[in-house]
């Protein structure tokens, strides 16, 4: 199972590796502009749901800010607080466990540690994250049972553990280019579905 990911893993890295610029950046964009369905997509009266406009939205987003190759994810978070929603971003801690911030802008982003950024904000501890309505996650890939494929490094694993301590339940979503959404991904036993996958073309259900 753990060659099966391995491989999985390094063909996806490599692809993200060779979109062109322009279209990681047509990525970013039309991922921002889904902003509204991610919001819309968590049902109301769920804790830390609002309403907005009528509809259930997320009081609270727990997201991240995109490195490398990832989906980009800035523009999406301007966008998810020019609706109103409350952003927060993860913040590494030395045993690779997750902290927590309020994004307040692009401004108010510092370069830390593996090449990531960060807020500069108030830590708000690990267990801020359940209270979000909905719970972005980073991914190589996700299937149609909506089992994800992460990296490896067992952060978000312990963030999705956290949530089912608290009894939390939150929307999971996980953002990914197009050609990531795939049939099947090798899972194993203490593996957590998601709900949805966010790509360019929008939000797709899973499950």
């Amino acid at each position: 199972m753990h060659n099966e990911k391995g491989a999985l893993r390094t063909r996806l890295l490599s692809e993200r590796r060779a979109l062109p610029a322009e279209e990681r950046e047509r990525a970013a964009e039309a991922l921002a502009g889904h902003a509204g369905a991610l919001a819309a997509a968590v049902p109301a009266g769920e804790p830390g749901v609002g309403t907005e406009a009528g509809t259930g939205a997320a009081a609270t987003v727990a997201a991240y800010v995109s490195v490398g190759a990832e989906p980009g994810t800035r523009p999406l978070l301007d966008a998810l607080r020019a609706r109103g929603l409350r952003v927060l971003l993860p913040v590494l801690l030395a045993d690779n466990d997750l902290d927590w911030a309020e994004y307040t802008g692009p401004a108010a982003l510092a370069p830390a540690g593996r090449g990531l950024l960060e807020p500069v904000g108030g830590r708000l501890g690990p267990e801020a994250v359940t209270r979000a309505g909905l719970v972005l996650l980073p991914g190589l890939a996700v299937d149609r049972r909506g089992l994800r494929l992460g990296r490896g490094g067992g952060s978000y694993d312990r963030v999705l553990a956290r949530l089912e301590r608290a009894g939390a339940r939150p929307v999971l979503a996980v953002l990914l280019y197009e050609h990531e959404l795939l049939e099947r991904v090798p899972a194993e036993p203490h593996d957590r579905p998601v709900d949805l996958a966010l790509t360019p073309s929008g939000a797709h259900r899973l499950g």
